[in-house]
Parts: structure tokens; C-alpha cells; sequence
């Protein structure tokens, strides 16, 4: 069990606004410090992480912490844009280093690696949801229109499927992840995110497209 956290230094709450100055090159150095380190230590968190020590990873005091993030809230909000941010604008560069099928792929590796820093956060995360300072709509959003992007190459390269849409993807990565939240095993998660890629390849000439209704032989 994590020691409880020092009381915050008197600072000022909230995000900033625009009349706050812009940050010095050091400050900005540690902001980024911070965000990074708890970035890795929320993924990889079995508990509740102590601020205390993503500062000192982060080689810097606590104060320098809370100057930067008031809250624990404040930190998880930060670390949460960040992750959210990676996935959402990452499918231009996949596809430029990447066929539509392959890039796709990598995009759930790193939504994967999104949805588990997540897990180390929820809680905190759930609060943000509840007062609306957290737009679940949007962060879906965002998520569907990257999948969108990729989509609509492999369409044109005729790589992936041309009747499947964004959100289809969207609920099938979210059934992936919510059924294996609890094992929380990579490997598994893995091979069904494999199978997902599957699913989505168009199928071969010749072969039988499937069926979208039963017929009596199902019956």
C-alpha cells in the first residue's frame, strides 16, 4: 500500500489559461519528464502509484511535481491527452512507413499499450468522466477517425475490406480489450487482435463471401 502524499505546496489549481506565460525551456523539460515517466509507471501499475516516486524517476522534487500538476488528478488528465493524442494522430505516419493492413495492426499495438496505461489510471479516470472534464464521446471519436484513415487506404489498395466501417472496428477492439482486462495477458491479447486483423482482410477470389443472414442449414 502506497504511503499517503504530502499535502500539495500552495499553487494555483486547474489547467492553464491563456494569460499564463509560456514555460521556461527547464520547466518544459520537466513537464515532459513527468508526463513520461508516468506514462510507463501508470502501464506497467499493478496499484496506486505514489507521486513521490514519479517524481524522483522523473529526477525531480515534489514540489517541481505539483507546480506542474496541483492534483493527482491534474497528472492523470495530462498523461491520459498524451496517450490519447499519440494513438489518434499516429495512422498518417503508419501509413507512410507501413502497407494499410500492417499499419492497422501497429495502430492496435498502440492502442493496446493506450487502454493499459488506462487501467493504471481508472479510477482517477472514472472521476474525470463523471464531472465532464473528460469527453468519453470524443476520445471515441478520435479513436474511430483514425481507424477511418487507414481504412479508406486499404480500400483504395484493396488491402483491407470495403464494407467495414470505422466504428465496426472500434466495437471489435473494445470487445477485445474488455475480455481480456481481467487476464490482462499481451499474448492474448495479441492473437485476438491478430484475428481481428483477419476478419478485416478481404477474402480471396474465389472464395465464399460470407453470409450476413442464416439460412436452413443453420437452423
Amino acid at each position: 500500500m502506497s504511503p499517503p502524499e504530502p499535502t500539495p505546496p500552495d499553487v494555483a489549481a486547474g489547467p492553464p489559461t491563456c494569460a499564463d506565460p509560456p514555460l521556461r525551456a527547464d520547466a518544459r523539460r520537466n513537464r515532459e519528464k513527468l508526463v513520461a515517466v508516468a506514462r510507463a509507471a501508470f502501464a506497467a501499475a499493478d496499484g496506486t502509484i505514489a507521486l513521490e516516486a514519479i517524481a524522483r524517476e522523473a529526477g525531480v522534487g515534489i514540489g517541481t511535481l505539483y507546480r506542474h500538476f496541483p492534483t493527482r488528478e491534474a497528472l492523470v488528465e495530462a498523461v491520459y491527452a498524451a496517450e490519447l493524442d499519440d494513438v489518434a494522430t499516429s495512422a498518417p505516419a503508419l501509413l507512410a512507413e507501413f502497407p494499410p493492413e500492417v499499419a492497422l495492426r501497429a495502430w492496435m499495438d498502440r492502442y493496446a499499450a493506450f487502454v493499459a496505461t488506462k487501467r493504471g489510471m481508472i479510477d482517477t479516470l472514472r472521476t474525470g468522466w463523471a464531472s465532464g472534464r473528460i469527453a468519453t464521446a470524443t476520445t471515441r471519436d478520435r479513436l474511430s477517425a483514425a481507424i477511418a484513415t487507414i481504412l479508406a487506404e486499404g480500400r483504395r489498395t484493396g488491402s483491407l475490406r470495403a464494407d467495414v466501417t470505422a466504428e465496426d472496428v472500434t466495437t471489435m477492439l473494445l470487445g477485445v480489450f474488455l475480455s481480456t482486462a481481467a487476464s490482462n495477458t499481451p499474448e492474448q491479447t495479441a492473437r485476438q487482435l491478430n484475428l481481428v486483423l483477419d476478419a478485416l482482410r478481404p477474402a480471396a477470389a474465389g472464395s465464399p463471401q460470407p453470409r450476413t443472414t442464416p439460412d436452413a442449414s443453420d437452423r
